[in-house]
């Protein structure tokens, strides 16, 4: 397309807002590899990082905060100092955190000049008073738990953390022992910040734990909570693909935008043909959304060729900051039409799989990607552990396609297998099921739900909309999104 024939964009351009003190606030550790593990959690979306350097001969401390203070330029993440001035001076860092004996916030402000930020840490309401009376630009308050990294005097917890609140208007950042497991009570008893350390630095994935550690953020945001972009085929029955997705995020409470793969001719019967839409304008589509609207979750559903497959996955690589992904293996329709060229499989194991965040096939599709049968739910736990193997963070065996009185789902995380189970259901009405299911797991993650916490509620929600689905067409009729949505709310 030439220049002159480009349709008219309008583009409006905001005046950026000014940082603050919030989100994952990441304190580095003494351990090995330092600059590669802060790097991943950078790309994870981590906000602030602090620097500790006790103990660490003074030159080495000069040449490694000055690389980490370059990572974070470029992720554009504000730099602190703990406890030194002189080093955050020498570093020139965005800030310096004091302790309680490292000297007054006066003479700190003096020493770094105006615009740098200072913080504090507190241990109870008058501390944090004081500290905001002197200027600290925010507070870190705590512990909140007990931690393995210093020796607590103190433990105001997430009940102290509640109480000064409302009486100080500068952010508060909660210190101490905080977890992915523990993290919404103290975001929920008003931390605008985490601090942590080993929660995301000792974890073999530090872009996972940040990734998810800032979605628990969006729990105390107003509807709709939460963004997610639905990368899926159309359906024009409506009853699955994009539509579906777009039902269940909007029912649920989030925002949903799309991106196209493919249009499909169908109906409840099956699929009559399918016209796949050109990788480049797939990418426009994914760009275009990315580079305006603040998406906290992306499930992909049907992406039908290996040149999609690859242009997704691509442009996942080149991202700064991750956005997770919850990827639905789409491979074949209800009525049994191939929605995935045989030769994108393999394409979609290489490229794509590693970069899942969750993983959601069901049996035939988990049989399809290991190249073996799965007829129990001990083997569905092994092929949720064989499949996080090959990349996955996490993974979603669904046991749908098994018999039982019970459907049972088993989740790996990493560590250990959770189940889901709820009634089985003997209907033909499931058209759309996995792609509903998917996207509401994304869509509780995106409201700030932990994964298994997410996982829980779609399953309520997959579960009832298929118990409540109605006759509608002479095929698989879809499931019912409406009640379902009611039901869980």
């Amino acid at each position: 397309m030439s220049e002159t024939s480009r349709p008219f964009r309008l583009v409006v351009n905001k005046q950026p807002q000014t940082a603050v003190v919030k989100g994952v606030y990441l304190i580095t550790d003494h351990g090995e590899r330092l600059t590669d593990r802060v790097l991943q959690a950078l790309r994870g979306g981590v906000s602030v990082l602090q620097y500790r350097a006790k103990g660490k001969e003074r030159g080495a401390c000069l040449d490694e905060g000055k690389e980490l203070k370059r990572l974070c330029a470029g992720y554009g993440v504000t730099f602190i100092v703990n406890d030194s001035v002189g080093l955050a001076k020498e570093l020139d860092a965005d800030g310096v955190h004091l302790g309680q004996d490292d000297g007054t916030i006066a003479e700190a402000r003096e020493l770094l000049g105006p615009g740098k930020i200072i913080g504090k840490s507190t241990h109870d309401l008058g501390e944090a008073l004081q500290a905001e009376l002197e200027g600290a630009d925010y507070i870190g308050f705590g512990a909140m738990y007990p931690t393995e990294s210093k020796l607590i005097s103190h433990l105001p917890g997430t009940a102290g953390l509640a109480a000064i609140r409302e009486r100080i208007k500068i952010p508060v950042v909660a210190i101490g022992g905080i977890t992915a497991s523990n993290a919404c009570r103290v975001i929920e008893a008003g931390a605008d910040a985490l601090a942590v350390i080993s929660a995301v630095l000792s974890s073999p994935r530090p872009d996972i734990a940040v990734a998810e550690m800032a979605l628990l953020f969006n729990r105390i945001r107003p509807f709709p909570r939460g963004a997610v972009l639905s990368l899926a085929g159309s359906d024009s029955g409506g009853g699955a693909g994009i539509q579906a997705d777009t039902k269940t995020i909007t029912l649920l409470g989030s925002y949903a935008a799309t991106v196209l793969t493919a249009l499909t001719a169908q109906n409840t019967r099956g699929v009559s043909s399918i016209h796949g839409l050109p990788p480049s304008f797939v990418l426009d589509q994914l760009e275009t959304v990315l580079s305006d609207i603040p998406i906290d979750v992306i499930k992909t559903g049907m992406l039908h060729t290996p040149a999609i497959i690859s242009a997704v996955a691509e442009c996942m690589r080149e991202r700064k900051v991750m956005i997770p992904l919850v990827i639905d293996p789409v491979m074949v329709a209800k009525g049994g039409a191939a929605l995935l060229e045989r030769e994108a499989v393999q394409v979609f194991m290489d490229q794509l799989l590693p970069m899942a965040y969750l993983l959601t096939p069901n049996v035939p599709e988990t049989e399809r990607l290991l190249g073996r049968a799965i007829r129990t739910e001990q083997e569905m736990e092994q092929a949720a552990r064989d499949l996080h193997a090959m990349g996955a963070a996490n993974v979603l065996v669904k046991g749908g396609h098994l018999t039982g009185r019970q459907s049972t789902d088993i989740l790996f995380d990493g560590s250990q297998c959770h189940a889901f189970s709820s009634e089985r259901f003997f209907t033909s009405n499931t058209h759309g099921t996995g792609c509903s299911y998917a996207s509401a797991i994304a869509s509780f993650l995106a409201q700030g739900e932990p994964l298994p916490q997410a996982v829980e509620k779609a399953k309520k929600f997959i579960s009832a909309a298929i118990r409540l689905a109605r006759p509608l067409g002479r095929g698989h009729s879809p499931v019912n999104h409406y009640q379902a949505a009611r039901e869980l709310s």
